[in-house]
């Protein structure tokens, strides 16, 4: 294949979040974070939520993989690596440490003033998603999170000083990250992350969600005219996590079952894109009788702010079964694929699903789409000469290029660039766990932060050095 295959201007680089490589979680006037709450968990036990900092507790966020310190060095080997883009996000706390201040902290502003000003040093274009899993902790305690309507006017006022302050160093902007993962309502950590929300005895945790993402999607498209009004060269996109959701077997109700499923994964976009409901979705809150906070001034400003392209993350598939209901429900409709083989996080492994992620997606809703997350958690061994041998991960992403490949090529999908997740080892966010590492770079650190946090090479590093080099053209 020849170097044509991608876009000249195509944006190779990697992708990682504040809240999971920063570190500093108090310096320089932060406030305290959802994430700065969240415990070490596994792959067997979950994170857990704690109310308050408790002493013999660990909380991985706070130390990250100390980029706050080593965002020079660590630029530097992305940029040694041919980065074209580099995803992060602002970490909201920085900006605002509770959220609803008047004024910004400017320490805070100067931190992302430096880190973009080096990105763009090597001709690194900055990737910036505005809420990345940290919002204030400070808007869940006093405010509810997102089931209040009051923070979407925090947020503007938090994306007004991000694109005024930045727009002339950040061209590509996203807003809310994964903003689709609390489809999965019954799932407390999934709801907190994506809303600051703590369900109470009682709630109707479905309607409170839906409740809460309006608010999101509302803020969303305040977002992006707040952001065109300040500079209409921004390009401002939504954030999914997409998983496609296969029916079990051809049985008619499966099907049904399964196209459901992704409709209530992804109505999301249907929102950000179309700047309207569906009309399945609509059906479902009348039929239920939700009196949502959805005033008409609400719809206009979802008419108005429609996004410019998708970006979305992509590590697997599922596969839902029908049993006696349409009403998606992920905890409990899910089941194994026996097509595909599960990392050991029990995540599926399926390439092809990535190019038919990428067709699904473009049918639907014909926007430039960015993959913005892909990548392996493995357990990586470093060698006594400082090397790591990952030639799982090297073999994960080829075969998810080579599909990508296949959408652009054979399938014509207009496609942006490709920024594996994790790019330097980081914090996990499933987990809070260091031994789950996806980088391509290596860092001396184990899961309770003790390490050097000296950084190496991976055998992956020098395999996407080359897949940069050559456009996507050279995949040896």
């Amino acid at each position: 294949m020849t170097n044509n295959t991608f876009k000249p201007v195509f944006l190779w680089g990697g992708a990682v979040a504040a809240h999971q490589l920063e570190g500093a979680y108090r310096e320089d006037g932060k406030g305290l974070s959802i994430a700065d709450f969240l415990t070490l968990g596994n792959a067997n036990k979950p994170r857990r939520l704690t109310d308050t900092i408790e002493d013999e507790e660990y909380y991985p966020n706070h130390h990250g993989i100390d980029f706050y310190h080593h965002y020079k060095e660590d630029i530097k080997l992305m940029a040694e690596m041919g980065f074209k883009a580099f995803r992060t996000s602002i970490a909201w706390s920085r900006i605002f440490p509770n959220g609803d201040e008047d004024q910004p902290n400017e320490a805070g502003l100067a931190f992302y003033d430096k880190v973009f000003n080096e990105c763009r040093k090597y001709n690194i274009e900055p990737v910036v998603t505005l809420s990345h899993f940290e919002m204030p902790y400070h808007l869940v305690k006093e405010y509810g999170g997102w089931s209040n309507r009051k923070l979407i006017d925090f947020f503007g006022r938090y994306a007004h000083v991000c694109f005024e302050r930045y727009h002339n160093k950040v061209k590509y902007w996203m807003t809310f990250n994964e903003i689709n993962n609390q489809a999965n309502y019954e799932n407390e950590l999934s709801v907190y992350e994506n809303s600051g929300i703590k369900y109470q005895i009682g709630d109707n945790k479905e309607q409170k969600m839906y409740q809460a993402a309006h608010y999101e999607l509302v803020a969303s498209a305040q977002a992006v005219q707040i952001g065109h009004a300040i500079d209409p060269s921004l390009k401002i996109g939504a954030m999914l996590a997409f998983c496609p959701i296969y029916p079990n077997s051809p049985k008619p109700e499966d099907v049904l079952f399964a196209n459901r499923a992704m409709d209530s994964r992804l109505y999301f976009g249907d929102v950000q894109v179309n700047g309207t409901y569906p009309n399945w979705l609509q059906a479902r809150f009348r039929n239920n009788n939700w009196d949502l906070d959805i005033t008409s001034n609400d719809l206009e400003i979802l008419q108005k702010g429609t996004v410019d392209y998708i970006g979305f993350s992509y590590y697997m598939s599922f596969d839902a079964k029908y049993s006696d209901h349409l009403d998606y429900r992920e905890n409990k409709d899910l089941v194994a694929n026996p097509y595909v083989k599960a990392n050991d996080w029990g995540w599926q492994i399926d390439p092809v699903g990535l190019r038919y992620a990428l067709n699904w997606m473009t049918t639907r809703w014909h926007k430039p789409l960015f993959i913005v997350e892909n990548g392996l958690g493995a357990y990586d061994k470093l060698t006594d000469d400082h090397k790591v041998h990952d030639t799982y991960r090297i073999a994960y992403l080829r075969n998810h290029i080579e599909e990508m490949k296949k959408a652009v090529v054979d399938d014509g999908v207009d496609l942006m660039g490709y920024l594996p997740w994790g790019c330097i080892d980081l914090v996990s966010a499933s987990t809070g766990e260091m031994k789950k590492r996806y980088g391509f770079i290596y860092v001396d650190q184990d899961d309770y932060g003790h390490g050097s946090l000296k950084r190496y090479k991976k055998d992956s590093y020098y395999w996407y050095k080359k897949v940069i080099e050559s456009n996507g053209s050279d995949l040896s």
